[in-house]
């Protein structure tokens, strides 16, 4: 990893909130700059949280949820970045872990899904965006969770 400021982005089970933070690693490490929180609107929490169990539309419902997760997980990153007095040309990446929809590591196969489609937020706040570490995760045979 480079050395630089680099942005992280989380929702949690608890579908509570997104939490932001904006780190700067060294060659000794990192170093927290700032953070943010920023609630979901309560129709949004509502919609997440139907769509983590089984039912009718799944699949247009994910599609429009996934675009609107990554709005608001964007303007999470550029009310942080605006916070902390921070240029998002600044920022080398963000790393959005995304809203797990479904979480399956006992299954056959396992699997896990999470939305907040990164491209979005790429395109939102002009940073580049990885995502999608659960998965990947998984793949190398981990349960894609916790992540630490």
């Amino acid at each position: 990893m480079d050395n630089g400021l680099y942005l992280g982005i989380m929702s949690g089970t608890s579908m509570d909130g997104i939490d932001a933070t904006l780190v700067e690693f060294h060659p000794g490490g990192f170093t927290q700059l700032a953070s943010h929180n920023l609630p979901w609107p309560a129709i949004l929490q509502q919609q997440l949280k139907a769509l983590a169990q089984p039912g009718e539309s799944e699949i247009e419902r994910l599609g429009v949820l996934d675009i609107r997760v990554a709005e608001r997980f964007a303007q999470a990153a550029l009310e942080l970045l605006q916070q902390s007095d921070t240029a998002p040309a600044q920022v080398i990446a963000i790393g959005s872990h995304g809203q797990t929809i479904r979480h399956r590591p006992d299954t056959d196969p396992p699997f896990t899904l999470q939305i907040g489609d990164p491209n979005r937020i790429a395109e939102l706040t002009g940073i580049t965006t990885v995502a999608d570490f659960r998965r990947r995760d998984m793949a190398a045979g981990g349960q894609g969770a916790p992540l630490v």
